[in-house]
């Protein structure tokens, strides 16, 4: 017998992100970013999956992430984009053949002691070039060229870096500061590491520049669906890319709503004439907020029903006065899921929208807290 914590189900679209990641053209250019468990959609599966179209190698978030897909047999590149914070860490990042970023002289001392001349350790050397987050200055290059070079037991393979504002156009200024001070600092470390590869253009950015000028790019949102330039001038840019992840619950129970009547905890919604409500198995803990409460829509059987009164841990209601024929059993698509004719489905867009958000939060919370399920 297979037990769930929850009756709702994210349904993720494993060849939606397969056609997701073809439209970024040739394999050989690309570094698909599967941090953060894949975005919300799975590691490993997601993983799987491009590497049937052609991946060569991945982006993880954490050294744990890259032992988990080694130990699944994936034996491709896999870059660590955190730098490792351990001596565990770094030693599994070793033994497990992962390329984990260096951001700072602390992490060239902690790569140095778990490798060897023998037996180095290749590393992928983050530059801060506007982020300021992680990442080598400018100023600091003469001293890294120095300390690697000095260091046999590290390999650089990779420089990177992070654009701030690739997905708004009204900076583009300020991407463009950032493009030129990396190729600056990149063409820096090329003199002294010609075999170097380097990686600045996220999802927004590959779509926005046209063969990006550096050897490789790094999707991330737009694999999963996402429009980076949603709400922007460029949106166009982004339209092609499909949702990989739906969300579903099912209805527990038609209930009747009289006239004056009002449902749900502090009584936010009160009937203004007789009702009936489908009860549905998700809610905050699924990854639906409670301040969605009262703004949310789902599909149920091809058509729209609005959400009323405030969505609990795990239920929320739905009106479907005008739908008799909605029944305990039938399935409430809060994301994604087939339409009638004149119809669309609720979007991770849209969700996050309605509090304040950006796709990627939804996907994350949303794929996170539900039971998986792969079609």
């Amino acid at each position: 017998m297979s037990l769930s914590f929850s009756p709702a189900r994210a349904h993720i679209d494993l060849n939606a992100i397969k056609r997701n990641f073809q439209r970024f053209g040739a394999a050989d250019k690309i570094l698909p970013v599967v941090k953060c468990d894949a975005y919300g959609h799975g590691l490993l599966p997601t993983s799987r999956a491009l590497l049937a179209v052609g991946a060569r190698r991945f982006a993880v978030g954490t050294v744990a992430e890259g032992v988990a897909l080694r130990e699944a047999g994936i034996k491709v590149r896999i870059v660590v984009l955190l730098p490792p914070i351990s001596r565990d860490e770094w030693r599994a990042a070793e033994a497990a053949g992962l390329t984990p970023v260096i951001a700072s002289f602390k992490d060239i001392v902690r790569a140095k002691a778990c490798a060897s001349k023998d037996h180095p350790i290749d590393v992928t050397v983050a530059l801060e070039t506007g982020m300021h987050r992680l990442g080598f200055s400018q100023e600091q290059l003469p001293q890294l060229i120095s300390e690697l070079k000095s260091s046999p037991e590290i390999v650089p393979v990779f420089a990177m870096s992070h654009l701030a504002t690739a997905d708004m156009p009204e900076e583009e200024t300020y991407m463009q500061r950032q493009v030129a001070l990396f190729s600056d600092m990149g063409k820096t470390l090329k003199d002294a590491f010609p075999t170097l590869r380097l990686s600045l253009h996220n999802s927004a950015a590959a779509l926005a520049v046209k063969n990006a000028p550096f050897e490789l790019i790094r999707p991330g949102i737009a694999l999963y669906g996402g429009n980076p330039f949603y709400g922007t001038e460029k949106a166009d840019l982004g339209r092609d890319f499909e949702w990989a992840m739906s969300l579903s619950a099912p209805v527990l129970q038609v209930a009747e709503l009289k006239k004056n009547e009002t449902c749900s905890y502090g009584r936010t919604f009160r009937a203004a004439k007789d009702m009936h409500i489908a009860v549905v198995g998700a809610g905050y803990a699924n990854g639906l907020p409670r301040r969605m409460s009262n703004k949310l829509s789902a599909i149920v059987n091809g058509k729209p029903a609005r959400q009323v009164g405030r969505v609990c841990m795990g239920l929320l209601m739905l009106d479907v006065t005008e739908r008799a024929s909605v029944k305990a059993g039938d399935d409430a698509w809060l994301m994604g899921g087939s339409c009638a004719q004149g119809f669309a489905p609720v979007t991770p867009q849209v969700l996050a929208d309605i509090i304040g958000t950006i796709s990627y939060e939804v996907l994350c919370r949303i794929g996170g807290l539900n039971e998986r399920v792969y079609d």
